[in-house]
């Protein structure tokens, strides 16, 4: 399916323009208007179009930023018609309610962008490292993640992640892979959610890398899980918590948990080594969660 006349249209006067995603992003909000590069981008790639009140307000307004004529960009927007990459939408909200459920806290998140979470993008391998303090909680993450591109276009990846702390004071996002686009904090629903550019709009069926870390100014409740959820085609998957040497957990499990609010599977005991890290690498990486999990000397489990 091509592009619409509106993606088009749109991706054509940004590039007249030369203004970033960011920064447009940043005019819409000068004028009461919240939208993330991510949905812009998706509008520019015909992943999806604006439908809701909002964001058509959203379009009036780029229609001035962007010196075009009135209605210009809103009489090309289409009826909302469910084929085409519109299918391939439905089906990255169907695979991601599969494990989290509807109306999860990571959709009220994501807002408006949820239904094409990475949705041009598969998930190829991802790593995942911890650090935890002497006061049991987390206070450095590391990721890595391999994608491949299914879709010409793509110049974005988005990470979400849930905090066990949410009150754990400013997080320092740092970019060593990409390039740090738009953060967002929601202490109320414990979530951050990262966009990291990538070099340009990517092509179908190329491969991407990105690695970043999380960094918590005051972290204070102790942490005791560390997981990340597989929706299909992960090749590779390595899990990592360090702990400190002042606060080594009395055992640690790794297990496989379906969906959000299903009961474990496979649980099973792995060792705390010399550097006082464990780690996991499933060699089935089946749908859901995989994760690890560990007690502290005086908790419940001890």
């Amino acid at each position: 399916m091509t592009d619409s006349s509106f993606a088009v249209a749109l991706r054509d006067a940004v590039t007249r323009r030369g203004l970033p995603l960011d920064r447009l992003c940043s005019r819409l909000a000068e004028r009461g208007i919240r939208l993330s590069p991510s949905t812009l981008s998706y509008w520019q790639r015909g992943r999806s179009q604006p439908e809701r009140a909002e964001s058509l307000r959203a379009v009036s307004e780029l229609e001035s930023i962007l010196k075009l004529p009135p209605e210009s960009l809103r009489a090309l927007i289409e009826p909302h018609r469910p084929r085409g990459k519109t299918v391939g939408r439905a089906e990255n909200v169907a695979a991601i309610r599969q494990i989290y459920g509807t109306d999860s806290l990571h959709e009220r998140a994501l807002g408006e962008d949820f239904p094409n979470f990475n949705s041009g993008l598969r998930g190829l391998s991802t790593r995942d490292f911890v650090w935890l303090g002497r006061n049991r909680a987390i206070h450095r993450i590391q990721a890595s993640q391999v994608f491949q591109v299914l879709e010409d276009g793509v110049d974005r990846v988005v990470a979400l992640h849930s905090l066990d702390d949410p009150n754990a004071g400013p997080i320092d996002v740092v970019v060593h892979s990409g390039r740090l686009g738009q953060v967002r904090h929601e202490p109320q629903s414990s979530f951050v959610v990262v966009e990291i550019l990538l070099d340009r709009p990517m092509r179908s069926g190329t491969t991407v890398y990105v690695e970043y870390e999380l960094r918590f100014t005051d972290p204070q409740l102790p942490s005791t899980t560390l997981q990340r959820a597989v929706r299909h085609g992960l090749r590779d998957l390595m899990l990592v918590a360090r702990f400190h040497p002042d606060a080594i957990p009395t055992n640690c499990h790794r297990f496989h948990q379906p969906r959000v609010n299903s009961a474990r599977e496979q649980v099973r005991r792995i060792a705390i080594d010399a550097s006082h890290t464990a780690h996991l690498m499933p060699s089935v990486r089946a749908l859901g969660f995989h994760g690890i999990s560990w007690s502290w000397p005086g908790s419940s489990e001890d």
